[in-house]
């Protein structure tokens, strides 16, 4: 009876440790911040879709098509949110390239960049 009780709380103990281990990489992984800047051109993105410079979209290197991030300006606290419908940015340091338009109500337009927090929304 004593082995197999050990059994249970080494059983216990391992899932216990990978729950953990999966809820720190969940909370990792649902918020990232970086620099960001905005783009407007009218050609086709890497989804195939025509950019529509208006849209309220962004570029991510990894994130699958048809994500849904929000996107919080650091230096002034607005928030949008956007879908995930081409590739980039390709400038060292910066991890997502936004919309004019998304640009436009996180007020950084002048600026051409700024930091942001994302998150699946």
């Amino acid at each position: 009876m004593t082995r197999r009780r050990g059994q249970a709380l080494a059983l216990a103990a391992i899932a216990a440790g990978m729950m953990m281990a999966a809820s720190t990489t969940d909370a990792s992984a649902a918020m990232q911040c970086g620099r960001a800047s905005w783009y407007a051109l009218h050609s086709k993105t890497a989804s195939g879709e025509r950019m529509n410079p208006s849209a309220l979209t962004a570029a991510h290197r990894t994130l699958p098509f048809g994500t849904r991030l929000k996107v919080t300006n650091k230096k002034n606290g607005k928030s949008v949110v956007v879908r995930i419908n081409d590739r980039g940015p390709f400038v060292k340091g910066r991890v997502l390239d936004l919309s004019k338009g998304a640009a436009s109500q996180l007020g950084f337009i002048r600026s051409g960049h700024t930091s942001v927090c994302m998150a699946r929304a």
